[in-house]
């Protein structure tokens, strides 16, 4: 893929992000394509990945392959008006993605609490305590 081309996708991928981002808060969306909508939106602009990036070539695959279908499936349950007015908005923001701390903080709260509940999870089932006789 050339170099141009990379660069449309990504700005492609960017509008997409707005669009969804503004169809979520439509009030006329269905409860499942909002959900959806917030849980794409939020994956896409979390800096935690499913797959760590720095994994060879699995870590990029996910941001090539969940995200696109993520938009895909989230645009696919929208109804065409909510996606007319959620793309005009995105076409007026341009560039501009909005900000809200409070959406940022509730996100980092629930990877936070995602990663709290694995290492329970992982020290539970390795039977949690010191080995005897290392203390």
């Amino acid at each position: 893929m050339k170099r141009g081309s990379l660069k449309r996708w990504a700005a492609l991928l960017k509008g997409e992000l707005l669009t969804v981002f503004f169809a979520a808060r439509d009030p006329e969306a269905p409860w499942l394509a909002r959900l959806v909508a917030i849980a794409v939106a939020a994956y896409a602009l979390s800096p935690i990945d499913l797959i760590p990036d720095f994994i060879p070539v699995l870590g990029l695959l996910d941001d090539l392959i969940l995200v696109p279908l993520g938009f895909w499936l989230a645009l696919r349950l929208m109804p065409p008006a909510v996606i007319a007015r959620a793309r005009q908005r995105a076409a007026e923001q341009r560039g501009r993605l909005p900000r809200n701390l409070k959406v940022a903080a509730a996100i980092v709260v629930l990877w936070v609490l995602v990663a709290v509940l694995v290492i329970v999870w992982l020290v539970s089932r390795t039977g949690g305590g010191v080995p005897a006789g290392t203390v």
